[in-house]
Protein backbone atom coordinates (compact mmCIF):
# COMPACT_ATOMS: atom_id res chain seq x y z
CA UNK A 1 0.00 0.00 0.00
CA UNK A 2 1.27 3.45 -0.90
CA UNK A 3 -0.04 6.63 0.69
CA UNK A 4 0.63 10.05 -0.78
CA UNK A 5 2.80 12.03 1.60
CA UNK A 6 2.39 15.24 -0.39
CA UNK A 7 -1.38 15.58 -0.08
CA UNK A 8 -1.55 16.50 3.61
CA UNK A 9 2.02 16.30 4.88
CA UNK A 10 1.04 17.42 8.37
CA UNK A 11 -1.18 14.30 8.69
CA UNK A 12 1.10 11.74 7.03
CA UNK A 13 2.31 10.12 10.26
CA UNK A 14 -1.23 9.82 11.62
CA UNK A 15 -2.48 8.34 8.32
CA UNK A 16 0.32 5.79 8.16
CA UNK A 17 -0.27 4.78 11.78
CA UNK A 18 -4.00 4.29 11.15
CA UNK A 19 -3.36 2.19 8.05
CA UNK A 20 -0.71 0.05 9.74
CA UNK A 21 -3.05 -0.53 12.67
CA UNK A 22 -5.97 -1.48 10.40
CA UNK A 23 -3.93 -3.77 8.13
CA UNK A 24 -0.86 -4.80 10.14
CA UNK A 25 0.26 -7.43 7.63
CA UNK A 26 0.28 -5.00 4.68
CA UNK A 27 3.38 -2.84 4.22
CA UNK A 28 2.65 0.89 4.03
CA UNK A 29 4.97 3.09 2.00
CA UNK A 30 4.88 6.87 1.73
CA UNK A 31 5.34 8.41 -1.73
CA UNK A 32 6.34 12.03 -2.18
CA UNK A 33 3.40 12.48 -4.58
CA UNK A 34 0.92 10.23 -6.39
CA UNK A 35 -0.15 13.00 -8.81
CA UNK A 36 -3.79 13.15 -7.83
CA UNK A 37 -3.36 16.49 -6.06
CA UNK A 38 -6.86 17.74 -6.85
CA UNK A 39 -8.37 15.03 -4.65
CA UNK A 40 -6.28 14.37 -1.55
CA UNK A 41 -5.48 11.89 -0.10
CA UNK A 42 -4.35 9.30 -2.66
CA UNK A 43 -3.75 5.63 -1.94
CA UNK A 44 -2.34 3.01 -4.30
CA UNK A 45 -2.13 -0.76 -4.09
CA UNK A 46 0.26 -2.89 -6.10
CA UNK A 47 1.85 -6.32 -5.86
CA UNK A 48 3.37 -8.70 -8.39
CA UNK A 49 0.72 -10.53 -10.40
CA UNK A 50 -2.12 -8.41 -8.98
CA UNK A 51 -4.18 -5.55 -10.38
CA UNK A 52 -2.97 -2.07 -9.43
CA UNK A 53 -5.52 0.27 -7.84
CA UNK A 54 -5.45 4.04 -7.32
CA UNK A 55 -7.87 5.81 -4.99
CA UNK A 56 -8.10 9.59 -4.48
CA UNK A 57 -10.23 11.71 -2.21
CA UNK A 58 -9.80 9.34 0.72
CA UNK A 59 -9.37 9.89 4.44
CA UNK A 60 -7.03 7.09 5.54
CA UNK A 61 -7.70 7.77 9.22
CA UNK A 62 -11.50 7.73 9.04
CA UNK A 63 -11.59 5.05 6.33
CA UNK A 64 -8.96 2.69 7.74
CA UNK A 65 -11.55 -0.09 8.22
CA UNK A 66 -12.73 0.36 4.62
CA UNK A 67 -9.11 0.15 3.43
CA UNK A 68 -8.70 -3.06 5.42
CA UNK A 69 -11.83 -4.47 3.77
CA UNK A 70 -10.46 -3.57 0.34
CA UNK A 71 -7.09 -5.19 1.07
CA UNK A 72 -8.88 -8.39 2.08
CA UNK A 73 -10.93 -8.42 -1.12
CA UNK A 74 -7.92 -7.55 -3.29
CA UNK A 75 -5.80 -10.30 -1.77
CA UNK A 76 -8.49 -12.94 -2.12
CA UNK A 77 -9.60 -12.02 -5.65
CA UNK A 78 -8.05 -13.85 -8.60
CA UNK A 79 -5.21 -11.65 -9.90
CA UNK A 80 -6.40 -8.91 -7.55
CA UNK A 81 -9.45 -7.98 -9.60
CA UNK A 82 -12.15 -6.94 -7.13
CA UNK A 83 -15.56 -7.45 -8.73
CA UNK A 84 -17.79 -6.42 -5.82
CA UNK A 85 -16.44 -3.58 -3.71
CA UNK A 86 -19.60 -2.94 -1.68
CA UNK A 87 -17.93 -4.24 1.52
CA UNK A 88 -15.47 -1.33 1.17
CA UNK A 89 -18.13 1.26 1.96
CA UNK A 90 -17.48 4.78 0.69
CA UNK A 91 -13.91 3.89 -0.32
CA UNK A 92 -15.28 2.24 -3.46
CA UNK A 93 -16.52 5.63 -4.69
CA UNK A 94 -13.00 7.05 -4.57
CA UNK A 95 -11.52 4.59 -7.07
CA UNK A 96 -9.73 6.50 -9.84
CA UNK A 97 -8.09 3.68 -11.73
CA UNK A 98 -7.43 -0.03 -11.96
CA UNK A 99 -4.68 -1.54 -14.12
CA UNK A 100 -5.09 -5.29 -14.71
CA UNK A 101 -2.17 -7.55 -13.83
Amino acid sequence: MIVCGGCLPERTEKMVAALRSAVPDCPVEVAACLNACGQPVSLAFRAPGRAVYLFAGTDPVDQAAEVAAFVGLWRSAPRGVVTDARPCGRLRTTLRGCIPA
